[in-house]
C-alpha cells in the first residue's frame, strides 16, 4: 500500500532546520522543473527531494521560504486552483490546501512570487538560496533584492546581503535519518528484497533481461512503491561487466550469470541492492570461486561499517579482500601491499565501495570533514557494493573468468551497537542464491 501521510515527518525535519541556522536567516528553495521525453510527452513528475524532504509537496510549480523567528514563518507559492487545467492534469491543492494539509503559515500562488518576495526577505541578513541552478529564478530573485533595497531606505529593515547554498545545512540534516524516514526506507528495502527474490525464481535460460527487469518493477507497483528509484540494471553474461548497463535487451543463456542492480522507491526513498546469480542455478566452478571472493570482501566491509570507522575504512576493507582474491585467482600477481598502494586492482574493481543513501540513490551529505573521510555514525545509511569486472577480451586474465561481472550490494543503516543491514532478506551465500534460483526452474 501507500505511505500513509505524515506531517509530523515533515514538520519535525522543518524546526530541525530552523534550529540549525538561526534567526537572521531564511531559506528559499524551488521545485524540480517538468521535463520533456520526447515531443510533447513529459516524464512522470517527482519532486525536488529538498522540497518534500520539508514539505510533503509533490506537484510542480512550488517555492518555498522559510523564515526562523518570523510570526509565519514557513510560506509557499504553489499552483492556484484552475478546475478548467485540473480537468486535464489532475487535482490541485492551491494555495488554501497549502495551509490546511501542508501546514503552511502563508500560501500564495506561484505567479504571485516576484510580487511577494521583496516584503517577504526585509528582515534577513543572510539568504539560503542555490545560485547558477536555473538563469530565471536568479533573475527572479535578483530583481526582488532590488525591490526590497528600495524599500529598505525608507524602512530601514535589512535586506540579504551574505547568500549561502543551502545544501550546506539542509544535506547535513537529510543525512541522518529519523525513525520515520528509516520506516519509510525499511519498506522501500522491503519490498526491494521481494522483487529480487521474485526475479531470482523468474529467471531461467531463454528468459530476457527485460521479463527480469518487469518482474521486479512489478513488484515495486504492486506494494506501493513509485517505481524503481534509478533505472533498473539486468546485465546478463558480458553484458554484467559494464557497470550501468541499462538496455536490458539480450536473451540470458545457460551456464552465464546475471547482475541485477535494482531498488524500490517508496515515499520518495530509495533502496539499492544489486544481486549476480546464475542462469540456470548452478554456479561454475570459476563463477563460484569469483563469486565467493565478492561476498567475502562484502561481509568483511560490512563488518567495518560502525560508529567511529569511515566510508573509507570501508572501502579499503573491501579493497584488501579483493585483491586478496584477486591474487588467489591469478588476476593480478605480486605483493599485495603494493599493489594496493599501486591501485594495480582498479583493472577489476574499479568503482567505490559505497554512497549514501536517502531520498535519492546517491544521497546527500558531505563524505569528508576537515580534509578527512567523515567517521559514521547512528542514522547514516550507506550502500555497501564490491564486485568484480573481467573483460571478455582480457588476455592478461585466466580464460575461465573472462567476461564474468559480479556484484553484491546491501543497505546498511549505521546503529548505535553497530550496523543493521536493511536488505539481508535477499539470498546471498552460493547455496542460498541456488536455492532461489531453483525454485522457480
Amino acid at each position: 500500500m501507500r505511505p500513509k501521510w505524515n506531517p509530523s515527518m515533515f514538520a519535525s525535519h522543518r524546526k530541525n532546520l530552523f534550529d540549525a541556522v538561526g534567526e537572521e536567516d531564511a531559506i528559499l528553495l524551488f521545485g524540480a522543473p517538468h521535463h520533456l521525453r520526447n515531443g510533447d510527452a513529459e516524464y512522470r513528475y517527482r519532486p525536488d527531494s529538498d522540497v518534500y524532504y520539508l514539505t510533503g509537496w509533490e506537484a510542480p510549480d512550488v517555492a518555498v521560504l522559510f523564515r526562523p523567528g518570523a510570526d509565519h514563518p514557513f510560506v509557499m507559492f504553489v499552483q492556484d486552483r484552475n478546475p478548467a487545467m485540473e480537468i486535464w492534469t489532475g487535482r490541485r491543492w492551491g494555495p488554501d490546501g497549502a495551509k490546511a494539509r501542508f501546514g503552511a503559515d502563508e500560501a500564495y500562488p506561484f505567479g504571485e512570487l516576484a510580487e511577494k518576495l521583496p516584503n517577504l526577505i526585509q528582515g534577513y541578513r543572510n539568504l539560503h538560496y542555490r545560485f547558477a541552478d536555473d538563469s530565471e529564478r536568479d533573475q527572479l530573485l535578483m530583481g526582488a533584492l532590488k525591490s526590497a533595497r528600495r524599500k529598505a531606505r525608507r524602512n530601514g529593515l535589512d535586506v540579504p546581503d551574505a547568500f549561502i547554498d543551502p545544501a550546506r545545512v539542509l544535506h547535513e540534516l537529510r543525512l541522518i535519518k529519523d525513525d520515520d524516514e528509516m520506516a519509510t526506507l525499511q519498506r522501500a528495502a522491503d519490498l526491494t528484497c521481494e522483487a529480487h527474490c521474485a526475479a531470482m525464481r523468474g529467471t531461467a535460460p531463454g528468459v530476457y533481461e527485460y521479463e527480469l527487469e518487469s518482474i521486479i518493477e512489478h513488484c515495486f507497483r504492486r506494494g506501493g512503491g513509485t517505481g524503481p528509484g534509478y533505472t533498473t540494471i539486468v546485465g546478463g553474461g558480458v553484458n554484467a561487466t559494464i557497470l550501468h548497463y541499462v538496455e536490458n535487451t539480450a536473451p540470458l543463456a545457460s551456464g552465464d550469470l546475471v547482475c541485477v542492480d535494482a531498488g524500490c522507491e517508496y515515499g520518495m526513498y530509495t533502496a539499492d541492492v544489486t544481486r549476480t546469480w546464475p542462469v540456470n542455478g548452478k554456479f561454475s566452478p570459476p563463477q563460484r570461486a569469483m563469486y565467493q571472493v565478492v561476498l567475502d570482501a562484502q561481509e568483511a566491509a560490512i563488518a567495518q561499517a560502525i560508529p567511529g570507522n569511515s566510508m573509507r575504512s570501508v572501502h579499503q576493507e573491501a579493497v584488501r579482500v579483493l585483491t586478496e582474491g584477486m591474487m588467489e585467482l591469478g588476476l593480478l600477481h605480486g605483493d599485495l601491499d603494493d599493489l594496493i598502494a599501486e591501485e594495480k586492482f582498479k583493472k577489476y574493481y574499479m568503482h567505490g565501495t559505497s554512497h549514501w543513501l536517502g531520498l535519492d540513490v546517491h544521497d546527500v551529505g558531505a563524505y569528508y570533514q576537515d580534509g578527512e573521510s567523515r567517521p559514521l555514525a547512528s542514522g547514516m545509511v550507506l550502500t555497501i557494493e564490491p564486485g568484480l569486472y573481467v573483460a571478455e577480451d582480457d588476455e592478461e586474465a585466466p580464460k575461465a573468468f573472462r567476461g564474468i561481472g559480479i556484484r553484491i550490494e546491501d543497505d546498511v543503516l549505521i546503529t548505535d551497537k553497530g550496523n543493521s543491514v536493511l536488505t539481508a532478506a535477499v539470498p546471498k551465500t552460493v547455496e542460498a542464491v541456488e536455492a532461489e534460483v531453483q525454485a522457480g526452474q
